[in-house]
């Protein structure tokens, strides 16, 4: 029953029908198979969603959205101009800590890639930079965006793993900063083969004008992660905070946001959100449903029948993760694998918070994966590029984020993860 659930759903996926209700129609239909009441179908969509924690997911998106659409970004943009710039091929660099900088206030890969390759393609463009490499190396500094809290992928992986907010958060500092610096070895190295010009010069007077001008949009992760590390609120009431503040930023500090445009904000975060809340919703029938059958314990079982060994089964775990990533969407791929895998990494001595490190990672990876590859699509939307191109331009940001995601796995205490 379970070949047939996933025959089905691989079917309906070919078939070009949407991912939540191919999850959603494969399930019913297997159930429907073995006589299991359909109202179970709606008690699970129902339980799968009455989660307080998930109030954070919609909030954390309109936050990005707020703060992407206004003046914020740009001002970002400009501070990290004013530390790095002076660089060989600066700008490049400067891009990426811009996106590290946005990951701290967006919780969204495509929204990061989104605000940072707005403000900074044209600029790349006029000083010579190849567009191709340019858009790829933002859409790889956009993976950052899901690693570096707040994260909405680990609110979902909390979620299913029943494991702590704050502590996933706290663990993906060290590793978001490690794949920054990862991106940016590689985008100096490439300065320097191609000869790209040097930025802004260094200049104390400028980094504190520039700091001084982007310090309200610097306050907003201060604020979210400050207040849910000292315990004053929780990731759910700090997502809410986080949006009344970037309203109050927009419209009365920047003033770079009217109403026409905030309507266009609230429908654009009210479509993000009900897609992932929709498969979350669906997924969770899923869950139920393999839960019942047993299948992640005869997976477990089945593999521990073949070796015992951690490493190798860790090497396979990430293998499919990866594979995953490329052909499912993050929310999507995040919900179906976490209860399949988590019994058996947790049977091999994996910390669970470890393993959302390591499942947010990989499948962080595959938002420049093709063809499920959502940060390229939104830099080649921007940068008016074909797929085809920036494709090619993202191989060697993709082997450092690999590398990271290796580290992720084998050596967590170099990269500090708190288990």
């Amino acid at each position: 029953m379970t070949a047939i659930l996933f025959v089905l759903f691989f079917v309906f996926m070919i078939i070009g029908i949407p991912i939540a209700l191919a999850i959603g129609a494969s399930t019913l239909v297997a159930l429907h198979l073995q006589g299991v009441p359909l109202m179970v179908v709606t008690q699970q969509m129902f339980q799968g969603i009455n989660s307080f924690a998930l109030v954070a997911i919609p909030m954390f998106i309109l936050t990005g959205d707020l703060m992407a659409q206004g003046k914020i970004s740009e001002k970002l943009v400009n501070f990290a101009d004013s530390l790095l710039g002076f660089l060989k091929g600066g700008l490049a660099i400067v891009s990426v800590l811009a996106g590290m900088f946005f990951a701290a206030i967006s919780g969204s890969g495509a929204a990061t890639t989104a605000a940072v390759s707005s403000t900074l393609v044209p600029e790349l463009k006029r000083k010579g930079y190849d567009p191709a490499a340019a858009a790829s190396l933002i859409a790889a500094s956009g993976t950052i965006g899901v690693v570096i809290p707040p994260s909405v992928p680990m609110i979902i992986y909390a979620v299913i793993a029943q494991e702590s907010v704050a502590k996933l958060f706290m663990s993906g500092f060290i590793p978001g900063l490690v794949m920054g610096l990862g991106l940016m070895a590689i985008a100096l190295i490439q300065a320097y083969q191609r000869n790209y010009p040097k930025g802004t010069p260094l200049s104390l007077t400028t980094i504190m004008r520039t700091l001084k001008s982007a310090s309200w949009g610097l306050m907003t992760p201060v604020i979210i992660l400050g207040g849910i590390f000292s315990g004053i609120f929780t990731p759910s009431e700090a997502a809410v905070v986080a949006v009344n503040y970037a309203l109050i930023v927009s419209f009365f500090i920047y003033r770079d946001l009217n109403l026409r445009q905030m309507y266009h904000i609230l429908m654009r975060s009210a479509m993000t959100t009900s897609v992932i809340m929709l498969v979350i919703a669906m997924s969770a029938v899923l869950s139920w449903t393999l839960s019942s059958w047993q299948v992640p314990s005869a997976l477990a079982n089945t593999v521990l029948s073949y070796s015992t060994n951690t490493y190798m089964i860790m090497f396979l775990v990430v293998l499919v993760i990866l594979l995953t990533g490329v052909f499912i969407e993050t929310a999507s791929a995040l919900i179906i694998l976490t209860p399949v895998l988590l019994p058996l990494v947790t049977q091999i001595g994996i910390d669970p918070i470890h393993f959302g490190l390591i499942i947010v990672v990989g499948l962080a990876i595959g938002m420049i994966t093709p063809p499920v590859a959502i940060n390229l699509y939104v830099a080649s939307s921007v940068t008016q590029l074909p797929l085809e191109q920036i494709t090619k331009a993202i191989v060697p940001y993709l082997l450092v984020l690999t590398a990271v995601l290796m580290l992720v796995v084998y050596v967590p205490m170099i990269i500090g993860s708190l288990f």
